[in-house]
């Protein structure tokens, strides 16, 4: 028997996905489209898109079922405390190439709002979407996933502190037990370890009764070079040549 959390948490989840979405009349859980997760201070941490339906896929992410992203121990479920949804029903009716073009513009949009709302300009996805033409995006839809009256409990930050350096120690095992991992995982990594410092420093601060750090404590950007595209063979040629 799931635990209190896991029976609310998978509640809330289906509730978001019975939820009918104006423009195609369809259960969310029923569309494809690009999704965006939160973690309990609304930064923005995983943008993926989907061809099969939201239900399928995010129940894959979320509910301890197998996908890349839990494989690699990029993602804790447990960590996610909002979901945002942007429907691509439309998307169906177009030509294979046309279609593809479409949602790739939208998941590119979505990653650039993300890297944009996030105090790291750095979310965790392994792969950068396909660079894309930025479109204004459509209506979307946001979920809580965790229960009000849980949530205290599972956002103190020594909760978080623990989880999170579980997770960066899974998936640097990933790294040493594979060997050869792509650059994107690397990237993860690193992504990971700031926001475990930041969530650290935040807790010592409190404890010595001084301010946050500011996020510009940490330059993300010297750490893990571009977040806008992948990093291309005529990068690493540029690279060997200097």
């Amino acid at each position: 028997m799931p635990t209190s959390f896991v029976q609310k948490f998978r509640g809330l989840l289906r509730a978001a996905m019975a939820t009918v979405d104006a423009e195609s009349g369809k259960k969310l859980g029923q569309c494809i489209g690009v999704y965006a997760f939160y973690d309990y201070d609304g930064e923005p941490i995983y943008v993926g898109q989907t061809w099969e339906t939201f239900g399928t896929r995010i129940g894959r992410h979320l509910t301890g079922q197998r996908s890349d992203t839990l494989a690699y121990r990029i993602l804790d479920p447990f960590e996610v405390a909002e979901i945002e949804l942007y429907p691509a029903e439309g998307s169906r009716q177009l030509a294979k190439a046309a279609k593809t073009a479409a949602l790739d513009a939208l998941e590119y949009s979505v990653y650039l709002a993300a890297i944009d709302g996030s105090k790291y300009h750095a979310i965790l996805n392994e792969k950068i979407p396909p660079v894309s033409p930025r479109i204004e995006l459509p209506p979307s839809y946001r979920f809580p996933l965790v229960p009000a009256e849980l949530r205290e409990e599972r956002e103190h930050p020594d909760v978080r502190i623990a989880r999170r350096a579980e997770t960066l120690a899974r998936v640097a095992a990933v790294a040493h037990e594979r060997g050869e991992v792509s650059a994107g995982l690397r990237r993860v990594i690193v992504i990971q370890a700031v926001r475990l410092a930041d969530l650290a420093a935040a807790r010592l601060a409190f404890a010595e009764g001084r301010a946050r750090p500011a996020p510009a404590a940490i330059d993300v950007h010297e750490l893990v070079g571009n977040v806008m595209a992948e990093f291309s063979d005529d990068d690493e040629d540029q690279v060997d040549a200097n």
